[in-house]
Order: structure tokens, then sequence, then C-alpha cells
């Protein structure tokens, strides 16, 4: 099972580096970045490194609501650190969700599922649009690195340290959404089909803990936490190792995802 998972997770990024439609989306997304990493970041990045911010941010949100993020040693890593909790996951909704609802248009699962069993091809695909997302954040992250250098070359080894940790943060922060991702493509006929069930799902589920957290505070704070992304917010203040405190979250939400989509594919009749 493992070694089929490997060739059709390979198979998935080559289908984003070889083919035509891949390489659009992979400079779609380089392109996107870029103007993040030009404009917001920075020039945000610039204004962390001055005293009167500090004060001024101190004042609006309190001495320690952020304190954290004046201690990166990096000012360009804070500023992508605050961009990526929010901006990749957003990403991962789009980019994952692909993973079955073409081939059961095509009606390629059938032939796929003749080859070779439906956990192989759970975990292959689950995993390939992992390293996908993967390939992505390693570009990111070193156009981050190069423009921390491109200010001051001390910083090189500094951005390199901290854009390790925020590769492995920011992996773990995906890993449920792209197995939400992958439940959602299972019972979409297309792509778009399944997008829409992820906002419709997400928006929903705020309502619903919105209107909860008006009756039964304690009940909707717990309910909160089965959501990806519950997360996010308190992450924002955290910086270095300091960050991984909230891993398990992700973790093990990924898990249970994983489990009942797995349950599903090889219940469903696909």
């Amino acid at each position: 099972m493992v070694k089929n998972s490997l060739i059709l997770a390979k198979f998935e990024l080559k289908k984003l580096l070889f083919n035509p439609r891949g390489l659009i989306s992979l400079f779609a997304f380089s392109l996107v970045w870029l103007l993040i990493l030009l404009y917001p970041i920075r020039s945000a990045s610039s204004f962390l490194l001055t005293e009167e911010f500090r004060q001024l941010i101190s004042a609006v949100f309190g001495e320690n609501s952020i304190n954290e993020l004046f201690k990166w040693e990096v000012a360009e890593m804070a500023v992508f650190w605050i961009a990526a909790l929010y901006l990749f996951p957003l990403f991962s909704i789009f980019v994952s969700a692909d993973q079955f609802a073409s081939d059961k248009s095509r009606g390629t699962f059938r032939f796929l599922s003749l080859r070779t069993g439906r956990d192989s091809i759970f975990f292959g695909r689950f995993t390939g649009h992992m390293l996908i997302q993967s390939l992505l954040l390693i570009l990111t992250i070193l156009a981050t690195v190069i423009l921390a250098a491109s200010r001051d070359m001390s910083l090189l080894l500094p951005a390199l340290s901290s854009g390790a940790l925020v590769f492995i943060n920011l992996f773990i922060i995906l890993l449920p959404y792209t197995a939400m991702m992958a439940i959602l493509s299972l019972y979409a006929n297309t792509a778009r089909q399944a997008t829409i069930y992820a906002i419709l799902f997400w928006a929903i589920s705020a309502i619903i803990i919105a209107i909860i957290n008006s009756q039964l505070p304690s009940l909707a704070e717990l309910i909160q936490w089965v959501l990806p992304g519950a997360q996010l917010s308190m992450m924002i203040n955290t910086q270095g190792f300091g960050s991984f405190v909230y891993a398990p979250i992700p973790l093990i939400q990924a898990a249970v995802l994983l489990f009942l989509g797995r349950s599903y594919m090889n219940r469903s009749s696909l």
C-alpha cells in the first residue's frame, strides 16, 4: 500500500511540474506571492523595526498582545508568518479541491481501483497534494529569505532557521485542511463544487458557533476546536519553537478527518 501511495503522490507532483495547466497555476501562485512579498511584507517589515510603531501597537492592542511578534530576529519572516497563517489555508482549499472529483466525473476512479487498493489511492492523493503545497511553501519561504538577505546579508542564516520552523508549522497547519478537502472532493463531482462545499461548511459552522456562543459560550468554545484553523488567531503571537505548542490540534484534526475520509471512500460506490 505504501509503495502504491508514493507512486500516486509522485504522479500528482509531476502533474504540477510537467503539465502546462499545472505550470500556469504555479506561475500564477508565484506571481501573487511576489506581489505580497514586494508590497505588504516588505513595507510592513520596515515598520516593525521602528520603536514608534512598537509603542503604537502596544498602546492599541496591549503590552503583551503581540509582544512575540517583535522578538523575531528577521522582520520579513515575522510579517510572512502572519500572512501565511491565513493565506495558505485559503490556498489549500483551492489547491487540494480536486483530489478525487475529476476522477469521479471522468470515470477514471474505477480504472485506478482495479489496479490498486482504495487506501493507496486515498492516501496517495492526500500525500501528493501535501507535496504540492510543500513545494509552494518552500518557494515562498525562500523568496522571503532572499528578501531579508537583500536588506542585510547577516540575516541569511537567521532567516533560513526561522524559515525552517515556519515551514514545519505551516505544513502541520495544512494537514487538516487537505484532509477535509479530500472528503469534500469525494462527495463533489467537480473541484469547483468541492470548493463551494468548503466555503459553505465554514460559513455555516461559523454561524452555528456564533448562535451557540450567545447561549452557551463554554460549549461554543469546545465546538470550535473541531474546525481546522481554530488555533490560528492564537498562533500570531508566537515565534520559534513556542509556536509548536499548538501543533497537536491540527495533527489530531487531520488524523480524525483522514480516518473519516478513508471510511467514506471504502464504503461508497464511486
